[in-house]
């Protein structure tokens, strides 16, 4: 699945998502609560990130915020050892190399396969975003 068509799955799939770009990311928020995006998207190395190698062709990194429990039962720990992981590596679900610790998983150039392991999770990551809106905003 290439970039443009994971944008549109989740702009598409999920109401209410609005976006921001910066720093070369795009950034996936619920509404207006643009304090903690629930996934973004990065498709070129920045001064801030190169650890994924992102100036290959087609290649892109989405990352997407799930539960602590997700992320435990994905990864077995909340905080995986960066040296078992190769984050250049395309089409294999790890934990996120800066944002681990926040419970973000990654993902490089997902194929379809892997697109169906991500679904579940990208929608466990919106209803997080969408619940946390909810508790900023009591009265919404």
């Amino acid at each position: 699945m290439d970039e443009q068509a994971m944008h549109q799955y989740i702009v598409e799939t999920f109401a209410g998502v609005e976006t921001a770009t910066n720093f070369g990311y795009t950034f996936y928020f619920y509404r207006d609560d643009h304090m903690l995006p629930f996934a973004t998207m990065i498709a070129a190395d920045t001064e801030y990130d190169r650890v994924s190698n992102l100036d290959r062709p087609g290649v892109y990194r989405l990352n997407v915020g799930v539960s602590k429990q997700t992320f435990q039962r994905l990864f077995g720990t909340d905080e995986p050892r960066a040296e078992e992981y190769t984050f250049t590596a395309l089409d294999r679900l790890m934990p996120h190399p800066e944002y681990a610790a926040q419970s973000f998983l990654c993902v490089l150039s997902p194929s379809s396969a892997t697109f169906g392991q991500l679904q579940p999770l990208l929608a466990e990551a919106y209803d997080l975003a969408v619940k946390r809106y909810y508790r900023r905003h009591p009265k919404a």
